[in-house]
């Protein structure tokens, strides 16, 4: 059957998901999780819950999901190792630093790729299994045929988010939090500014970044079938009523192979929800009809007072259990207990006596053995054999059945047996001395100019679309003697997966070499067709291990995340060149829902449309490769002032990312950042290089 996974934010929301029928639960202990606000558990609270779980029938799984610094990885290997002793199922990570330190120090423990991995295809699923992944979180944005295709053709178990909260950007690439306010989503800190009130014109007076909660409700035979491993709940900020009533819901409608009713559809619409639900991702029915905000209601308190009763009245959920029983004369009593999983345990009482009045009989001793109320087990089935002719007490048989369920239950709850090793950050590489080389990325094959290629920039990346629509471009570059390389679009589903192909090989055969990819699928598809392939930014280079992943699966070249400062950067072990953004306007967002569609109904991507913010802030959107938008930040990242700073890094390129600037202020950057000219823009930032992100 489907796992059904549901969130715990707390030991109560531990106790209403277990009690209502859940699979498994996930939840976060230490700062390392991407709900760093969840009351989250201490050390003693996890290894208590992880019993309480592994008692009845369900499993855990630990959220390690954000991005790491170098110094907090000896934390974060201590809480796996602690995870790992105790028991814990598995473990939900983001950062591919962290994956190798668990490969290290926990090599037994299974790893599951986050929904924060941004993994959209199945190239990027097949880069996860060979990372030693077991299962993958899918992004929320695929259609059940993606979906079905993935599942399809896995080497490794697939998740999907089934209910809660969606996100407006793709998972794991969201900086809008950290860039505007200091809070990073990648750090498990988002402060949510997508939930805000944005507009078109001068005024903020709609919500175009806020989606409804997703409901797959309704779709629970059509995910099995397609072989789905596990149905993800969202909602680990929420109350234990919500954890409560929701998995009850789910885990019922699939215990009894039904979809949920109509009664149960509109008491998950009264637990929590944002003007209703919507399945346009699921259905590839994107548009204006997915979003809502969260309406003021008053509590549904009787539906929150039936969701407590499930969990804080005894045991609601049974584990089923085979007990047997041998009770013949001049032997002591004994019986059995198997569980579902074929452990058994024996317990041996009183010897029975002849019986003077009543013979006890086979009717009543299984009668006797079958009560386990009280307890987290289900008498399945039971069976005795008893002669005739003999009597035992019937407080004897129940001290039988309690002295076997207990040592049933202390079997359940031990810990498997795992390896454990101390972490080594491995050798350290030195920083080069030399200065960075300037590269630059552009959006439009037009910003590149005459004027820009006599600059003799060390590297231009082009999208591959511009480059193989445009190969007059590519050749004056070469011709100019600046190498192109390859910008891969940063999201790239199965179905267009062709396209790309067809312009990687057009700009091969032009003689380019080299590529840029934010996500993993991209990049094995680019190495597949023999590219040289470097690691953008979205791949969340935070520390020495991910670069040093990165180089064991082949890329030549990463950039650093934007979102560390620069002694940070200074101080990664660089075992490939590095290089970092040092000029343009950030990426806040990548969405797959086309927000100008939304306002106008027509397709004006090829336009800047601006999206301002309540204080007046004019945030760009600009078109992204497939019908999707990209979300830059008002100001512009400026460093041309701060080379002194940057140039003793170690990094091998700063890069200058041209997205809404003309040809000629690509020449005027490009010149200041080489020293000469006076530009400056207009209003600018210094990013998250001189602040520390939350």
């Amino acid at each position: 059957m489907l796992e059904l996974l549901a969130p715990a934010g707390s030991m109560e929301s531990v106790t209403a998901a277990v009690q209502n029928g859940a699979g498994a639960v996930y939840f976060g202990y230490g700062n390392f999780n991407a709900r760093r606000n969840a009351k989250n558990f201490s050390e003693e609270e996890a290894a208590a819950a992880v019993s309480y779980c592994h008692l009845r029938g369900c499993k855990v799984h630990l959220t390690l999901n954000t991005l790491l610094t170098d110094r907090e990885l000896e934390g974060a290997a201590q809480v796996a190792a602690h995870a790992s002793a105790i028991g814990v199922d598995a473990v939900i990570v983001q950062d591919l630093g962290v994956m190798r330190m668990l490969r290290q120090t926990v090599p037994d423990l299974p790893i599951h790729g986050s929904t924060q991995m941004t993994v959209h295809s199945l190239d990027g699923v097949k880069l996860c299994a060979d990372l030693g992944v077991s299962r993958v979180v899918l992004s929320r944005e695929l259609s059940r045929d993606q979906i079905a295709y993935i599942c399809q053709h896995s080497p490794i178990e697939i998740e999907v988010f089934g209910h809660g909260a969606l996100c407006m950007c793709y998972s794991g690439q969201c900086f809008f939090s950290s860039v505007i306010g200091g809070r990073s989503g990648n750090r498990g800190l988002c402060a949510q500014p997508c939930r805000l009130k944005y507009g078109w014109g001068n005024k903020a007076d709609s919500y175009p970044l806020s989606l409804k909660d997703m409901s797959l409700a309704g779709h629970l035979k059509e995910l099995q079938d397609m072989g789905v491993a596990c149905l993800k709940l969202e909602g680990r900020m929420k109350r234990p009523e919500y954890v409560a009533i929701v998995t009850g819901i789910y885990s019922r409608a699939l215990r009894e192979g039904r979809e949920p009713t109509a009664e149960e559809l509109q008491q998950l619409e009264q637990a929590f929800s944002r003007q209703g639900f919507t399945q346009g991702y699921y259905l590839g029915r994107k548009g204006p009809d997915m979003f809502g905000t969260r309406q003021e209601e008053k509590e549904p308190r009787e539906l929150y007072a039936q969701a407590r009763a499930t969990y804080e009245n005894g045991e609601n959920r049974k584990e089923p259990v085979r007990i047997y029983a041998l009770i013949e004369k001049g032997q002591p009593a004994q019986i059995a207990v198997q569980d579902k999983e074929g452990r058994v345990v024996h317990a041996e009482g009183p010897t029975p006596e002849e019986a003077r009045n009543v013979p006890l009989t086979r009717e009543k001793v299984e009668g006797q053995l079958s009560r386990t109320g009280g307890t987290p087990y289900g008498c399945e089935k039971v069976m005795a054999k008893v002669e005739d002719g003999l009597s035992l007490p019937l407080s004897a048989l129940n001290s039988l059945r309690r002295q076997a369920l207990e040592e049933l239950s202390q079997q359940r709850v031990i810990p498997p047996q795992r390896r454990q090793e101390p972490f080594h950050p491995g050798v350290r590489y030195e920083n080069q001395k030399q200065p960075p080389v300037l590269t630059l990325s552009v959006r439009d094959a037009d910003q590149i100019s005459a004027e820009l290629l006599a600059l003799k920039p060390a590297l231009i990346y082009l999208p591959a679309d511009q480059g193989a629509a445009r190969p007059e471009v590519v050749e004056r570059c070469q011709k100019a003697g600046v190498p192109v390389a390859a910008l891969l679009p940063r999201i790239c589903s199965d179905g267009e997966t062709h396209s790309l192909e067809a312009d990687l090989t057009a700009l091969r055969d032009l003689g380019v070499e080299e590529a840029l990819a934010g996500t993993l699928g991209v990049a094995r598809r680019a190495m597949q067709l023999g590219f040289r392939v470097r690691g953008d930014y979205g791949l969340g280079v935070y520390n020495s291990q991910t670069i040093k992943d990165l180089k064991r699966l082949g890329f030549t070249g990463a950039t650093a995340s934007f979102e560390l400062k620069l002694a940070q950067i200074r101080d990664l072990s660089k075992s490939i060149p590095l290089e970092f953004i040092a000029y343009g306007r950030l990426p806040l967002m990548i969405t797959e829902n086309c927000i100008i569609h939304n306002h106008t109904g027509q397709h004006t991507c090829s336009n800047v449309n601006q999206l301002v913010d309540r204080k007046g802030e004019r945030f760009p959107v600009v078109k992204a490769w497939g019908c999707r938008n990209e979300i830059l930040n008002p100001k512009k990242l400026f460093l041309a002032d701060k080379s002194a700073d940057y140039a003793r890094l170690g990094l091998w390129g700063a890069r200058l990312m041209f997205t809404t600037e003309s040809a000629p202020e690509c020449v005027r950057v490009l010149e200041r950042y080489q020293g000469r000219g006076s530009y400056q823009p207009n209003d600018h930032t210094r990013g998250l290089y001189y602040r520390d992100v939350e």
